[in-house]
């Protein structure tokens, strides 16, 4: 499944649709695994209209905000806002509480084991 993604990186004056691969599951059977691949994609993408031709990086699910918002011809989408910008990934035809439940226990989970030495 592809994901459309509409970027605005602050201090632009415009925003760029992006999209995220990789979800295996229609979003109606989405696991904690898929939400998670569409956030980071989301933010991965931010990333990447920002420093474009650079190397990707690391992406670490803290310190956003989100919200999940009806969208206007059905559905909803995910909206998400960092200091780089914001995104908005959608629309999805899933269950406005059981996508929220799935984001606040993605972004509760502790971080995967790092190998990088600080």
């Amino acid at each position: 499944m592809t994901v459309p993604v509409d970027v605005w990186l602050r201090g632009s004056d415009h925003a760029t649709t992006v999209h995220v691969d990789g979800i295996a599951r229609a979003p109606r059977a989405w696991t904690d695994d898929d939400v998670r691949t569409v956030l980071e994609g989301m933010l991965r993408a931010m990333d990447r209209l920002k420093r474009p031709g650079e190397e990707d990086r690391p992406i670490q699910l803290r310190g956003l905000s989100w919200i999940v918002n009806p969208y206007e011809d059905g559905g909803v989408v995910i909206a998400i806002e960092i200091t780089l910008g914001a995104a908005i990934a959608g629309p999805f035809d899933v269950d406005k509480p059981a996508l929220e439940a799935m984001i606040a226990r993605v972004l509760a989970a502790p971080p995967p084991a790092s190998t990088t030495v600080h």
